[in-house]
């Protein structure tokens, strides 16, 4: 952990029992959510966990289709991912407060894209919360373009695919806190420990491993049923089937992924992401092999496995290309 990291933290636990900033300022601070979250418990423990909706974010979900969660310890709350508005990260905020009046003192990142993190400008607004991710989230900003996500793009089409949700004010919330590759944080008898995994998905992606639960954040490197996004420039399949093989060596109890269901059969849930990547990863390389242009290799794929699950018209054929383009690079560099 490096200095910058651990003097924070000393800095954040001294002011524990420091009560939150009055949170009773309207809701309507931002646009009113006409569909609760769907919160969760992972059974006997104080983990609580949000499910998205498994499309694509939009006006019908009202952008809500990412997971979120929070650990209630008797320091402090750790809330892992903020959810993609101002509005769904202050009703994750609101149900906390029904469950605890302890102080909200980190909010860790999976990975810095906009179903994430618009949700932290709540957390900023009306807690004491600390923003924690890996290093390369630093690259997200408002007005630059970075290889991951272009943030001002990404906010100006939310502004207008998730009006009034996503507005005029909405603000990307920088990281307080980053690390490389490892960070571990002691808090109320729990160990957090955060996990590097990237880049796979994005280039900042991590996990984060609660003990003794045994309870593991698994952010985007893990989809349960849903089929994952991957056409992005730092996407990274074989880090990404790397990664997944360090969530099972963890050997998690109940696993919480970026989107879909949540699961005590870790390893199954782990398995359909893997198993996907694997899938998409083998047709395409067997037609950058054989010199077959990708529009024929694609329509020659078998797809009946996964045409069915959520999000496969959206991302499905963009993860192929991507794919595809990666593993003829590779043959190129050999």
């Amino acid at each position: 952990m490096t200095p910058r990291v651990a003097s924070a933290l000393v800095a954040l636990l001294a002011a524990a029992l420091v009560p939150d900033p009055a949170l009773s300022e309207p809701a309507a601070t931002y646009a009113p959510l006409t569909m609760p979250l769907d919160i969760q418990q992972v059974p006997d423990k104080p983990i609580y966990y949000s499910i998205g909706n498994p499309g694509v974010p939009g006006s019908a979900n009202e952008g809500n289709t990412s997971n979120a969660g929070y650990v209630i310890t008797d320091s402090g709350v750790i809330v892992f991912d903020a959810l993609g508005t101002p509005s769904l990260g202050f009703a994750l905020l609101n149900d906390i407060r029904k469950h605890t009046d302890k102080p909200i003192l980190f909010v860790v990142v999976s990975h810095y894209h906009a179903d994430h993190i618009y949700g932290l400008q709540a957390f900023k607004d009306h807690s004491p919360a600390e923003i924690i991710a890996q290093e390369r989230a630093t690259e997200y900003k408002e007005n630059e373009e970075t290889a991951d996500e272009r943030a001002s793009q990404r906010l100006d089409q939310r502004r207008g695919a998730l009006f009034p949700w996503v507005d005029k004010d909405t603000r990307v919330v920088p990281p307080d806190i980053t690390f490389d590759k490892r960070a571990s944080l002691s808090l109320g008898g729990k160990r957090f420990s955060l996990l590097s995994a990237g880049p796979a998905h994005s280039g900042s992606d991590i996990m984060m491993m609660v003990q003794p639960d045994g309870v593991l954040f698994a952010g985007d490197i893990v989809q349960n049923g849903r089929i994952p996004f991957m056409n992005g420039d730092d996407v990274d399949t074989g880090q990404w089937l790397k990664a997944l093989d360090e969530v099972l060596a963890l050997e998690p109890t109940f696993i919480i992924p970026g989107h879909g269901k949540p699961s005590a059969a870790a390893k199954e849930a782990i398995a359909f992401t893997h198993d996907y990547i694997a899938y998409v990863r083998e047709a395409m390389g067997k037609a950058v092999e054989n010199w077959t242009d990708f529009d024929t290799a694609y329509a020659a794929t078998d797809w009946s496995k996964y045409k069915n699950f959520p999000a496969f018209d959206n991302n499905n054929r963009g993860n192929a290309y991507r794919i595809y383009i990666e593993l003829e690079g590779a043959q190129f560099r050999k």
